[in-house]
């Protein structure tokens, strides 16, 4: 579990990233969850679109991404998503 300060920390280094992965109508499946696992075990912070043709709510999404990659919501702002999970083997990101 995060802390605040550590959000705001994220968040900021967060900014200037572009979503990597895109949701769509399918919305999240396992393959789209194996495949953010896998992308947020090399770069431990990770921001996902959530496309306009997605059926599902975005803080849905990402409760369902979170729960699959065992990731923390570090914010859902529109339809963006921006996830963070300590890498094991790649920990490039200090937190406060």
């Amino acid at each position: 579990m995060l802390t605040g300060k550590q959000k705001r920390h994220l968040r900021a280094l967060a900014h200037h990233l572009d979503p990597v992965f895109q949701v769509g109508k399918g919305g999240s499946n396992e393959h789209l969850i194996r495949h953010i696992n896998e992308a947020i075990e090399k770069r431990e912070l990770l921001k996902v679109s959530v496309l306009n043709n997605c059926m599902e709510e975005p803080r849905d999404i990402a409760a369902e991404l979170a729960e699959g990659t065992d990731a923390d919501i570090v914010q859902v702002i529109g339809k963006t998503i921006v996830l963070y999970k300590e890498s094991k083997d790649h920990k490039t990101i200090e937190l406060p």
